[in-house]
């Protein structure tokens, strides 16, 4: 038999297979992604098995309701093209999203939404095919595979149980507070969670609660009305009323002042407030996100923090660590700068010598990531060629880090005097090195032949 006739005798063997009903059921139930399909007014008309078993809902549930109704809200959140008037249509939408299964379970998602279209070319509804990534996504953070996420750079581990608690608190509005030292980046952070979360696309607010005056900060949080006060010459949103829908972040919130504590309460308790010199109550959607270098509780000791506030806040807290205490990530954070740096006349990214990598790997950055980025932007500015070196770094690294140590024999390293070498310099390979009297490299092999030192600090 000719090839040509076998192939059109294949095309309408596999017409007459797709034709069928029960056929074309038969093979959307074997695939291994999860599918969706709703008219242009929501009305679920297609719920595969795999999409059973990723949401926990059953097809017949789900089968001709609204798919807000059945899903318990917009399966794709905020990126939900059918929420409020006129749906936005788009033919193609690609994008992950977090979700809450009906048994409570957080699963992550790799979305594809398309429009669907007849012979006529008219648009009649929405072809959703979702596959599950959560078990990816954990055995990337456990390998250390993940270099980032979410615009948030870094593979150590202590990075990557931060990366798994941003996916955690992702399908939940619950407020959360992060705490960590100064630019250790708590904004990325916040940034993340709200962009993981169902309410992204939706505003994503920040306000620094220690940069304002007090007596501007209330306006700016709440906004106000005409007259309020002398240069309120019009009605204003304030940060709250801004964040409709979305997230809010209140930075340095230690340094909220106590009567300012005592309005957030309320609208932690209720999700309504009043502007600045009006009396009508105002009642918005937002989900709040704090964030401090300070610990609340010894604020809250002091009597400078309300501890009922602290409470409210600190419903899901997040720890972000230290550079020090996860040097691993100073390469791949070095690369990033370097990479996003402005190039003169189309030239290659700068790169850096492996004595510079030594010494920024080898400092205490008191400043965190923020610093380090500031180090990696004036070396690029001080380099003269295409390569940073040494002596291209600030000052203070090189006065740091060029300590030299004792002259005479090695010494035998005993685990107890390295272990308390280290606690003393606060982590600082190079300065412990000089405290027992040894080389850094020395130091560095003992270090490699026990790993646990350093997990014990």
């Amino acid at each position: 038999m000719p090839f040509e006739h076998r192939a059109s005798m294949t095309s309408l063997t596999i017409d007459k297979i797709l034709s069928n009903r029960e056929n074309l059921e038969r093979i959307l139930d074997n695939l291994k992604d999860g599918i969706i399909a709703h008219d242009l007014n929501r009305r679920i008309f297609y719920f595969n098995k795999k999409a059973e078993e990723i949401t926990g809902y059953r097809r017949e549930d789900v089968i001709g309701k609204d798919c807000h109704d059945a899903l318990g809200g917009p399966f794709c959140g905020s990126r939900c093209s059918f929420c409020g008037g006129q749906p936005l249509l788009m033919e193609t939408a690609e994008y992950p999203i977090n979700i809450i299964t009906q048994e409570g379970d957080s699963r992550r998602l790799e979305m594809t939404a398309t429009m669907m279209r007849n012979e006529a070319d008219q648009a009649f509804g929405v072809l959703a095919v979702f596959r599950d990534i959560t078990d990816l996504f954990e055995l990337r953070v456990k390998a250390k595979e993940m270099t980032g996420f979410s615009n948030i750079i870094g593979c150590d581990s202590k990075m990557g149980e931060v990366f798994r608690q941003i996916k955690d608190v992702s399908g939940y509005d619950y407020p959360v507070h992060i705490f960590g030292e100064t630019g250790t980046g708590k904004e990325l952070v916040a940034n993340a969670i709200h962009s993981e979360s169902l309410r992204a696309g939706n505003p994503f607010v920040p306000i620094n609660c220690g940069a304002l005056p007090e007596g501007l900060i209330e306006s700016e949080l709440f906004g106000h009305v005409k007259g309020a006060f002398s240069g309120a010459i019009r009605d204003k949103k304030g940060r709250f009323e801004l964040a409709h829908k979305g997230t809010i972040f209140l930075d340095e919130i230690a340094e909220l002042p106590k009567l300012l504590q005592v309005k957030l309460l309320r609208f932690l308790q209720g999700g309504t407030f009043e502007k600045v010199g009006g009396e009508k109550t105002v009642s918005v959607d937002v989900r709040v996100v704090s964030a401090t270098n300070k610990d609340l509780k010894k604020e809250v000791q002091r009597g400078s923090f309300r501890e009922d506030l602290f409470y409210r806040l600190n419903v899901i807290p997040i720890h972000i660590p230290p550079i020090r205490d996860r040097k691993s990530d100073i390469p791949l954070l070095v690369e990033h700068f370097l990479f996003k740096a402005p190039r003169v006349g189309g030239q290659r990214p700068v790169r850096i010598s492996q004595e510079a990598l030594n010494m920024l790997m080898d400092y205490g950055w008191p400043g965190n990531v923020r610093e380090l980025q500031n180090a990696v932007q004036f070396a690029i500015v001080r380099c003269k060629g295409k390569v940073i070196r040494a002596d291209d770094l600030p000052l203070e690294l090189k006065e740091t880090t060029c300590e030299k140590p004792r002259r005479g024999p090695v010494r035998k390293l005993e685990a107890t005097d390295v272990r308390a070498a280290l606690t003393k310099t606060g982590g600082n390979k190079a300065r412990a090195a000089k405290v027992l009297g040894v080389g850094r490299a020395t130091l560095y092999r003992f270090l490699n032949d026990h790993p646990r030192i350093l997990s014990e600090l």
